[in-house]
């Protein structure tokens, strides 16, 4: 288990928003690799996420429990055959597309339990809860689907908030720290969509 790669982003304006009240609206969630396997940058994590690393609306990333964006790389032939299909796009998306800090190898929502404790050399990060994808994902993907197909396949990826800071780089092994273990990212994806489905249900 270990980071293949790190992202950050800074705000800037998202167009083509499927939303009523919204022609354009300010977002982080286009991130560029700055650490790679190919060129390891170090990469300084605070309390309050990685050095560089900007978020436009704290309601739904970051500050201290939202700190830092974690994806698993095994998720993207997922996306990139849906992008294929639903939208015709020809080039594969990469890592940090989706909007994560870390895209990490050996993880997946079924072995990923909230409270366990990340030890990434003198870093120690802590799993909090899923991501819950809004209107905003769909402008990045460019398909009004994509909040919802992340919802109904439970690849959603997770939030860890920062225990203790330091350096971190691509290629860094991941050593997990077994928390209580009550409740998974999976049981927390589970709860959305039912909540989801319930919501589509005729009055």
């Amino acid at each position: 288990m270990r980071i293949l790669s790190i992202s950050i982003g800074t705000i800037s304006p998202l167009f083509g928003i499927d939303h009523p009240d919204y022609k354009t609206v300010n977002s982080a969630i286009k991130k560029q690799v700055v650490s790679s396997l190919d060129k390891p940058e170090t990469i300084q994590v605070k309390k309050i996420g990685l050095v560089g690393d900007e978020q436009a609306d704290f309601s739904v990333h970051g500050g201290m429990e939202k700190a830092v964006y974690a994806y698993p790389s095994e998720h993207y032939s997922f996306w990139n055959e849906l992008l294929k299909r639903e939208v015709h796009r020809a080039n594969p998306i990469g890592h940090g597309y989706l909007g994560e800090n870390l895209t990490v190898e050996g993880f997946s929502e079924a072995e990923v339990w909230v409270g366990d404790i990340w030890l990434i050399g003198e870093v120690e990060l802590q799993v909090v809860k899923l991501r819950e994808p809004c209107f905003k994902f769909n402008a990045r993907m460019a398909y009004k689907g994509s909040a919802k197909a992340m919802i109904q396949s439970a690849k959603s990826g997770w939030y860890l908030q920062v225990n203790t800071p330091g350096a971190i780089k691509a290629g860094d092994r991941i050593e997990v720290k077994p928390g209580r273990r009550e409740v998974s990212i999976e049981n927390q994806n589970a709860f959305l969509l039912r909540k989801e489905q319930q919501k589509e249900l005729p009055l």
